[in-house]
């Protein structure tokens, strides 16, 4: 349907969400979102036949019930929903929340084995690393739309320009698609995703949930293109994520995580060529995305294969399958060499791309890509080498088909994407389109001579086949690398940060349960310095004015002065009965404030209140025995706690009080809804404004509360009645 829709010239709608707002249901399938939306759909079809094989198997070996595959299914199928609503929408807020979609379905999938402590960790490292970002995501959004008004893309792109506010918001959201894709600081948390099932990593992984961070870089490029130092900060990101995620691929033992780095660093050429940009860039973005989809999914589906037949998850433990499997090796190794950018492959043609815009940008960045490509071929030959060759060490079990033709297909249309490339560049060409929003010029052929891509190449293949023979030199200094990561990089930060959390957290946590005193200065406290820190941040001019009093208010004065006193004086008697007879007081004089402001209903409600609590207060302590009531009024707290008290009673006072006056300060907005539900209410059979809200506008609000209250009647009848009977 997506491939239709698209051949067909695109299409989408757009309709009215949140009027108010200006948000809008705009979706629409531009060539961007018809490339990601093809490989999440088109790959997720092969994953959802790979795992009708696989996850049967996985769960029985765990002893697990039948039933969990139906849970795993539901979480990808809202992924690829998520993930396609995210690809098409328009609106950033409505990206936003496919965005979140996303990593709650990643983080269903990657918690699927939820028996296993490593998944449950790993799952909540990728929800905390994509999540936290997003916030600064939303942050971003909210910036453009103060800005400009609109979150819808078209207007921003027409709207922006180079200004502060523009290049940080965008920096922000640039920043939550860089933690998606797993890039350079934020790569950790992706080789630890895989201890979800193979299927999962070969969807998630590969195709989508990280495809979804350079989405999201190539839809927002026309805002990143206004700023040269965002490019360059993109450009920096991209490099350091090949050459990091190709150095720990280079020396990983188990399979699914020399993937991994591999997807970091291949997708480090993305971002790479994103901050190169022009329409150089862009084609070349776009084309690599595609063939890496296709090959890669083909790759984290062998190893799943693999392991299901040997029961090995470590390159160490394999070698000599290709006499065994051949099938699996002949798919796999297209889809190899398809990365490696070999000829007759589709990746040959996505290195090309590469070389071509590196060279416009400069020659070091040439040099740079040719490191890169050449640590790529080697890894990708020591992954396929260490499994298909070489003596064998481990005798393979058969397995279902299901298992081998999605990596066989796979590897076939990387094949026949090296030979005929026009379908997969023309849908590249229309994506990068958008991404440079403008005509992009995508030549992808075999040219038999000695231009700069083709000199190029023959580098890569020489240098890499040069690391490859020559890896085990490598090992002991790349080791020394990885371990100083693992005990200097962003995972320990992580954890450090968590751990600290984790402590503050219980920290907080004892303070607040352990009396009323302190749950209550737990939540006031912190309350009142958000809102002083939104005083203090706010503009004064014309906050708080000062309005005269004149004679005809010295009653509301006086009933205002009574309330005040009262309020102090609840916190000086010491027996239970003054206590609530003083407490009262607040109560009566409010009712006497509001009946001299014009509203006797409200002061008759507060009247009647003020004295059923009263009584109620008053019959509970003459049924307390009268030793604890005199205990508890003998007691006499530290002068710390009253100290804090007073300071928190205080500072939670003037803030309160500094709200209240700036509220009373602005004038009544002209604009209100108060007009328009007095206009409406004989339109609701009603003549009273209040009974109609209540009953029409909040009908279902009202509806719920007497739902509520209904139970806990019903409960605490029940209650009673068993009381009674015992």
């Amino acid at each position: 349907m997506i491939a239709a829709v698209w051949l067909s010239g695109g299409g989408g709608f757009d309709v009215p969400w949140a009027p108010t707002w200006n948000l809008r249901l705009a979706f629409e399938l531009d060539g961007l979102a018809a490339l990601y939306g093809l490989l999440a759909a088109g790959i997720g079809a092969l994953v959802f036949l790979y795992a009708t094989a696989y996850v049967p198997r996985h769960l029985a070996a765990q002893g697990r019930p039948r039933r969990d595959e139906i849970r795993l299914h539901a979480a990808m199928v809202l992924f690829l929903v998520s993930m396609i609503g995210l690809v098409t929408a328009q609106d950033l807020i409505l990206l936003f929340v496919f965005w979140d979609l996303t990593a709650v379905a990643s983080w269903l999938l990657i918690s699927f084995d939820r028996h296993n402590r490593d998944a449950r960790l790993s799952a909540l490292m990728a929800l905390l690393v994509t999540a936290v970002s997003a916030v600064l995501m939303l942050v971003g959004i909210l910036m453009l739309r103060v800005e400009y008004g609109t979150t819808q893309l078209p207007e921003l792109f027409a709207l922006a320009g180079d200004s502060t506010t523009v290049t940080v918001a965008v920096a922000l959201i640039a920043v939550a698609a860089l933690a998606k894709s797993a890039q350079v600081p934020f790569h950790f948390w992706l080789p630890r995703a895989m201890a979800a099932p193979t299927p999962v990593s070969a969807y998630l992984h590969s195709a989508a949930m990280v495809a979804a961070g350079v989405f999201l870089l190539s839809r927002i490029h026309p805002l990143l293109a206004l700023n040269g130092d965002l490019l360059d900060a993109l450009l920096v990101v991209g490099l350091a994520s090949m050459a990091v995620g190709g150095m720990l691929a280079l020396t990983a033992q188990g399979l699914k995580r020399v993937l991994a780095y591999s997807t970091i660093s291949q997708y480090g050429y993305v971002v790479t060529m994103l901050g190169v940009g022009g329409s150089a860039g862009a084609a070349a973005a776009c084309f690599y995305v595609l063939a890496h989809a296709l090959a890669k999914s083909a790759l984290f589906m062998t190893a799943g294969a693999v392991t299901e037949a040997t029961g090995a998850k470590a390159l160490p433990d394999l070698g000599g399958l290709a006499r065994q499997m051949p099938l699996l090796a002949a798919g796999s190794g297209a889809a190899v060499a398809g990365i490696a950018a070999l000829p007759l492959t589709i990746g040959f043609f996505k290195d090309e791309l590469f070389f071509k815009a590196a060279l416009e940008h400069s020659t070091a960045l040439a040099v740079l890509a040719v490191a890169g490509a050449a640590l790529t071929f080697a890894y990708m030959a020591r992954f396929w080498c260490g499994i298909f060759l070489g003596p064998p060490r481990c005798t393979p079990q058969p397995v279902q088909r299901r298992l081998i033709w999605p990596v066989a297909l796979l590897g076939a249309l990387v094949m026949i994407g090296g030979v005929v490339v026009g379908p997969f560049a023309d849908l590249a060409r229309d994506a990068a389109a958008v991404t440079h929003a403008g005509p992009v010029q995508l030549d992808a052929a075999y040219h038999l001579d000695a231009r700069a891509e083709n000199l190029m190449a023959l580098g890569v293949y020489a240098l890499g086949l040069m690391l490859f023979m020559g890896r085990r030199v490598l090992e002991a200094p790349l080791g020394i690398v990885e371990r100083f990561g693992t005990r200097f990089g962003p995972e320990h930060v992580y954890v450090i940060f968590l751990r600290g959390l984790n402590r503050l957290s219980n920290q907080l946590h004892d303070i607040e349960v352990r009396d009323l005193r302190s749950r209550v200065a737990a939540v006031i406290l912190p309350a009142s310095g958000l809102v002083a820190l939104g005083l203090i941040f706010t503009p004064f001019e014309g906050a708080y004015r000062v309005g005269e009093v004149i004679a005809s208010d010295a009653p509301l004065v006086v009933a205002l002065a009574v309330c005040a006193l009262a309020a102090v004086a609840v916190t000086m008697p010491r027996r239970h009965l003054g206590l609530a007879l003083t407490l009262s007081g607040v109560g009566f004089a409010l009712a006497i404030a509001y009946s001299l402001m014009g509203a006797p209903d409200v002061a008759l409600v507060a009247v009647l209140i003020e004295t059923i609590f009263m009584l109620l207060f008053v019959g509970v302590f003459a049924l307390l025995p009268r030793d604890v009531l005199r205990r508890e009024a003998d007691l006499r707290p530290p002068r710390s706690r009253r100290v804090r008290d007073a300071v928190i009673a205080s500072v939670s006072g003037i803030v309160t009080a500094l709200v209240v006056w700036s509220a009373f300060s602005r004038p009544i907005p002209l604009d209100g809804s108060a007009e328009q539900h007095i206009a409406l209410a004989e339109e609701a059979h009603g003549n009273a404004i209040v009974t109609v809200i209540l009953a029409d506008f909040r009908g279902l609000d009202t509806l719920v509360e007497i739902t509520v209250v209904a139970v806990a009647m019903i409960a605490v009848a029940m209650l009673l009645r068993t009381r009674l009977r015992a």
